[in-house]
């Protein structure tokens, strides 16, 4: 399967139908807003190490979450009907990703994949109105959150972590809860995990998500 060496073009990608399962299709360019956005819109986001060139994937399936799909456990149902966390948004993306960086994802070491470059880029793209984070408290206390890019009526997981326990399932929870309200289409997952399916997330296709890709309109919704 051939990987195509981006331009200094941010609109040129690949067709994603060429990638192969894994997803793995093109390599290098930068995380420029544009190149960003783009990517996103065409089903592809960047995952990769320090020092490597920046690595673009497009994974077929696609495990994705519909609201409507949203499954809350009975374990859970005591912390909302407690009210055993408090949510906000967007008030403090930066210690959200930092935190982040510190927790493992998808087998890797703790913190491998959230370069400083990511982090310059999500906090630029959050400046911009395209990144949002959701923060879980314990009275005064951080002690969970995610963050993901939100663009019309899709919003693109990117990573969670939670300091005790259920709080990262109790952020999720309340966004996918909140996102529904707001007739969101889907939350991007990216790739499976037991953890999310356990709350209604599926794989479907790459075809079919980017069919539903295809009709969004990507535009900045604020949370």
């Amino acid at each position: 399967m051939a990987i195509y060496q981006l331009t200094e073009d941010p609109y040129l990608f690949p067709d994603p139908k060429l990638a192969s399962a894994a997803g793995l299709l093109a390599i290098g360019g930068d995380l420029t807003p544009e190149r960003l956005i783009t990517a996103y819109s065409l089903s592809f986001f960047p995952w990769y190490n320090p020092g490597e060139e920046i690595l673009w994937w497009t994974p077929d399936p696609r495990l994705v979450l519909f609201p409507n799909d949203l499954k809350i456990s009975k374990s859970m149902r005591p912390y909302f009907n407690q009210n055993k966390f408090r949510v906000t948004y967007n008030t403090c993306f930066e210690e959200i990703i930092k935190n982040c960086q510190i927790n493992n994802r998808k087998g890797q070491t703790a913190g491998s994949w959230i370069t400083s470059d990511i982090t310059n880029a999500y906090t630029r793209l959050h400046d911009l109105g395209y990144v949002h984070s959701v923060e879980v408290w314990q009275e005064d206390e951080l002690v969970g959150g995610l963050y993901g890019i939100s663009l019309g009526k899709v919003f693109f997981g990117e990573s969670m972590f939670a300091k005790v326990s259920n709080a990262s399932k109790f952020g999720f929870i309340s966004l996918v809860q909140k996102l529904k309200e707001m007739d969101f289409t889907l939350i991007d997952c990216q790739q499976e995990t037991n953890h999310l399916k356990s709350m209604g997330a599926a794989p479907i296709s790459r075809d079919e998500f980017m069919t539903i890709l295809e009709k969004n309109s990507f535009d900045r919704i604020n949370l």
